[in-house]
């Protein structure tokens, strides 16, 4: 299957870096089962390459754990620690696109992605925002968004927290501006 880049307005090929103050990877959990928990990663390396065939493009992203911010600095203390994420061991979260495909309209990310040691083959749902122009002068800019959704017990996070307090079900969300490089 083929995706043609002329169907996408501006598509342009090329090596994209994350602009850091304009992209959020986020994630979503329940507590106690009825209320969401978010937080977020504020230290995320993200390089994009946009091939002639889209399907032929790639992501990589390198997170590191202890940037964690929950808005909450006990909890974000607690989720660094050996009972969640052991930042001290693993101090980074990787992503790596194994492949990009299209289902229907819609583009899906193949990849694996590695948190506490353990690497999971992952999907992410992607939406393309767009490409367009920088806002210094002959720069490019392209914006998207994908999600996905993981069990933190197949990647050994919490192993003795029960789910009852928080959820196996993790929500993860990345918007992300990046710039085109020279």
């Amino acid at each position: 299957m083929s995706a043609p880049t002329t169907e996408i307005p501006g598509y342009t090929t090329g090596t994209w870096k994350i602009d850091s103050a304009h992209s959020d990877v986020t994630f979503t959990v329940r507590h106690l089962g009825v209320s969401k928990v978010r937080g977020r990663f504020d230290q995320v390396d993200t390089t994009i390459v946009t091939a002639e065939n889209v399907l032929d493009s790639t992501v990589t992203t390198t997170i590191q754990a202890t940037s964690i911010d929950t808005n909450n600095e006990q909890r974000d203390g607690h989720v660094r620690s050996a009972d969640f994420l052991d930042v001290e061991q693993f101090p980074t979260i990787t992503f790596t696109s194994t492949g990009v495909r299209v289902d229907g309209g819609d583009y899906l990310i193949d990849g694996d992605l590695t948190i506490h040691g353990v690497t999971k083959p992952v999907t992410l749902a992607a939406e393309l925002g767009g490409f367009g122009d920088g806002m210094a002068p002959g720069s490019k800019v392209l914006g998207i968004s994908a999600s996905t959704e993981i069990s933190r017990g197949d990647f050994g996070i919490g192993a003795g927290v029960p789910g009852a307090v928080v959820s196996d079900k993790i929500k993860i969300e990345l918007d992300i501006e990046a710039g085109l490089q020279a």
